[in-house]
């Protein structure tokens, strides 16, 4: 009985732990980001209000062929790398962070994926001093890696004892609870429109965090060019919202 009340309390550690870090309050900069949607919004691919079957086609795409597979998978390998206090594997964390950047095309992908999971990174050293932690920031601040969101995620949710699926899963939900409060603030859709959506996806962000959890480096990547090329226009755009 004591074993399994000792269980039960360590499973729901790691779960409070997962929802301290994907909350909007924790500063990793994401009410910053629209992921593209403010571009959409300005070219008029997206109306205002757009129809809720379209915006959960375009998150459903964006989980599946872009997030799903490329800060998912980095967090994996950050997380398998750091499961281990005693044997904490940075070069496994290094090719995982250096080809996530690889894959981010647009400059301000790669800007805000470094800047929020150094933003995270800060908190995370103050807060957890895990030695992992640390040694990533030592790496991260001395620029010999770019330290980018989802893998800094992957090495902290590790060292609080997250599993590392639930931790590909919140990840994901973060993201996805971050893109629609984006189309809200652009009014592209209302708050109650917004929770259907989230609702509407997450069969597909539970998918994305299974098949994410199980890969490895070389399965990093991102395929939707339409949304490459809406940030790129971004960086351009005279008048911005949000950050990318």
């Amino acid at each position: 009985m004591l074993d399994h009340r000792a269980g039960v309390e360590r499973g729901l550690a790691g779960l409070l732990s997962m929802l301290q870090l994907s909350d909007s309050a924790f500063p990793s900069g994401r009410y910053t980001l629209s992921y593209g949607l403010e571009t959409q919004v300005q070219s008029g691919r997206l109306t205002m209000p757009s129809d809720p079957a379209v915006l959960a086609a375009l998150l459903r795409d964006q989980v599946r062929l872009s997030v799903g597979p490329s800060d998912g998978v980095a967090l994996a390998c950050a997380h398998r790398a750091s499961s281990n206090r005693n044997s904490f594997d940075l070069a496994l964390v290094s090719c995982a962070d250096q080809r996530l950047t690889a894959v981010k095309l647009s400059r301000e992908a790669r800007e805000t994926s470094t800047r929020s999971g150094r933003a995270l990174l800060r908190v995370a050293t103050s807060a957890f001093a895990a030695e992992p932690v640390v040694a990533l920031a030592r790496e991260v601040t001395n620029r010999r890696l770019p330290g980018n969101h989802a893998v800094v995620l992957g090495v902290l949710s590790a060292c609080l004892g997250v599993p590392c699926l639930e931790a590909v899963a919140g990840e994901l939900f973060a993201f996805a609870a971050s893109w629609v409060g984006a189309a809200v603030r652009l009014a592209v859709t209302d708050h109650v429109t917004a929770q259907a959506v989230l609702n509407d996806v997450r069969p597909h962000l539970a998918a994305a965090a299974g098949c994410a959890a199980g890969k490895d480096v070389p399965d990093i990547s991102s395929c939707t060019p339409l949304l490459d090329v809406m940030a790129m226009r971004h960086e351009e755009s005279e008048l911005r919202l949000f950050a990318s």
